[in-house]
């Protein structure tokens, strides 16, 4: 069973960074596509950004510029650089990977992000 553990949330001041983990069980090789989610309270999860296995990537309009997602294939590990953080960013940010035939995606438990001064 495939597990994604992230890490990395806390709270931060607005204009502030973080960089968030995931790391997963196995070899993130095996996801065509891994992304990173978001929810806030009182509304939808959303994505914030998704890395292909062949390193394209494509990014939530509101955070364009001010995140960058990657992947370590030899650490099994996706990361979200997230810097000029805003208050409309707080939220639980959510590991998302996706396997080919495998019609359910893998997701982790979720980490805490605030920006609040």
């Amino acid at each position: 069973q495939v597990q994604l553990v992230e890490s990395g949330g806390g709270l931060v001041q607005p204009g502030g960074s973080l960089r968030l983990s995931c790391a997963a069980s196995g070899s993130i090789f095996s996801f065509y596509t891994m992304g990173w989610y978001r929810q806030a309270p009182g509304k939808q999860r959303e994505l914030v950004a998704d890395i292909l296995r062949g390193g394209s990537t494509n990014y939530a309009d509101s955070v364009k510029g001010r995140f960058t997602i990657s992947r370590d294939n030899a650490k099994n590990t996706v990361y979200l650089q997230m810097n000029s953080l805003k208050p409309e960013d707080t939220a639980v940010y959510y590991c998302n990977g996706k396997k080919l035939g495998v019609p359910a995606p893998y997701w982790g438990q979720g980490t805490q992000v605030t920006v609040s001064s």
